[in-house]
């Protein structure tokens, strides 16, 4: 067995910590206009400094010891050189060998989520995949263990979908890209001797963690949502609208095997959705069914002729919520700084409902489908409501919020209070009628 040497004094280390020294003075000045990309790319060098040294001159592990402390000594103004983070620089720079992928992706994240990825992630291909969408999504680091802890890239696009014979290109592949198969439900603590009531219910109850396991871009529009359909009452087990799909998505909850009639039912779910519902610049509504079991030649079979998108999916519960996982979901704040623009979507949602209803009760009400400006539009034919102005100067805001458009919060929150003062006069209007 070879001996490891030692660094000691030898021209070689004094030459290493020199030439880290100059690189972390000349770092400085570049990190404190960019602080965190420049700091991951110094953090990374360090690393693999340390590593090619340790590799190619044999050195042990007590070499990290003796470069945190000459460093800590002469940038004492500085922080991040103890030994744990040299060693985690060590670990960044042989998971990460590639300074390209470094630089567009892990520099863009934060110092401890590319810590998570070094000690959560083993396959390389993984740890690369976490990192792009922490960096796409904006993930805090509590959401990035979660999604690892999960298994996301497992689960991801593996719904059973009619979506590539259903939809064009570009919006097929992302709504692939989008449905997990299984979801994990496992922050409900339910058992899977429940109702569906009951397992709606308790998503409701725990709708943050639902949004974070359907992923970033869907909109709660509500749950038991009504329809009416050829004079009955028809009502959806949850609505969401997608932001970046740009549609509608229907979510149909079952607590037994895949049946085919079930592809049946959500056919007619997006239909009426499509007629009732969708705005003209909308995309076709998805259908999501969910399943605690499925035989894929049936699913198959019952989503082979259907012209309606549609996938289908199974969910796991578990009656206890493991304590890493509860601790890994994401804050209210947290969750409401990363869906800010529910409120608006649905406001525009129960508007366009109300002034349709409107719209055919004083038959004004046009061949075609309208869209929120004709319906305003048709509703000042009939009366002009007081706050009709108003709205009419904040449409545009529902619109970019509905699509997905960054709004900045103080015109999210005028367009939110002339949104509901408009919706409360059509009732009123509807009632006194």
């Amino acid at each position: 067995m070879s001996r490891l040497s030692s660094p000691s004094d030898s021209n070689e280390y004094v030459q290493l910590l020199e030439t880290l020294k100059e690189r972390i003075r000349s770092s400085r000045l570049k990190a404190a206009l960019a602080v965190n990309e420049e700091l991951i790319l110094l953090y990374w060098g360090i690393g693999r400094d340390i590593l090619h040294r340790q590799e190619s001159a044999g050195w042990g592990a007590k070499v990290i010891d003796r470069l945190s402390s000459d460093l800590k000594r002469d940038f004492s103004e500085m922080t991040g050189f103890s030994p744990r983070n040299l060693k985690y620089m060590r670990a960044m720079a042989e998971a990460f060998p590639d300074r390209e992928i470094v630089q567009r992706v892990i520099a863009q994240l934060p110092w401890g989520h590319a810590i998570t990825l070094v000690e959560a992630v083993k396959d390389p291909a993984q740890r690369t995949w976490y990192a792009e969408q922490a960096r796409e999504h904006g993930w805090s680091r509590k959401v990035l263990t979660h999604q690892i802890g999960s298994d996301l890239f497992g689960r991801q696009g593996k719904a059973i979908t009619n979506f590539a014979r259903t939809l064009p290109a570009p919006q097929s592949e992302l709504a692939q890209a989008l449905l997990k198969d299984p979801y994990s439900f496992d922050f409900l603590g339910l058992g899977p001797d429940i109702s569906e009531r009951e397992l709606e219910r308790s998503l409701l109850d725990h709708l943050r963690s639902l949004i974070l396991e359907l992923g970033k871009g869907f909109a709660f529009v509500g749950s038991q949502y009504h329809l009416e359909v050829g004079g009955q009452d028809y009502y959806l087990d949850l609505l969401f609208y997608h932001l970046q799909l740009r549609c509608f998505v229907v979510v149909e909850l079952k607590i037994e095997e895949f049946k085919p009639e079930f592809a049946g039912k959500m056919n007619f779910y997006l239909s009426a959705v499509d007629d009732l519902l969708r705005h003209k610049e909308d995309a076709p509504t998805i259908g999501i069914i969910l399943c605690q079991g499925k035989n894929a030649v049936v699913v198959e079979y019952a989503l082979r002729d259907s012209l309606k998108p549609m996938g289908v999916a199974e969910y796991k519960l578990s009656q206890a919520l493991p304590t890493p996982l509860q601790a890994a979901l994401p804050t209210a704040e947290e969750l409401s700084h990363e869906f800010p623009l529910l409120s608006l979507v649905k406001l525009r949602i129960d508007i366009e409902r109300q002034l349709r209803a409107l719209a055919e009760e004083t038959g004004v009400a046009s061949e075609g489908p309208m869209g929120l400006n004709e319906l305003v539009r048709a509703s000042e034919g009939v009366r002009q409501l007081p706050s009709t102005a108003k709205f009419m100067r904040i449409v545009d805001v529902l619109h970019k919020a509905a699509h997905g458009v960054e709004v900045p919060r103080n015109d999210a929150d005028h367009a939110t209070k002339i949104s509901q003062l408009f919706l409360a006069d059509i009732q009123e209007y509807r009632a006194a009628r």
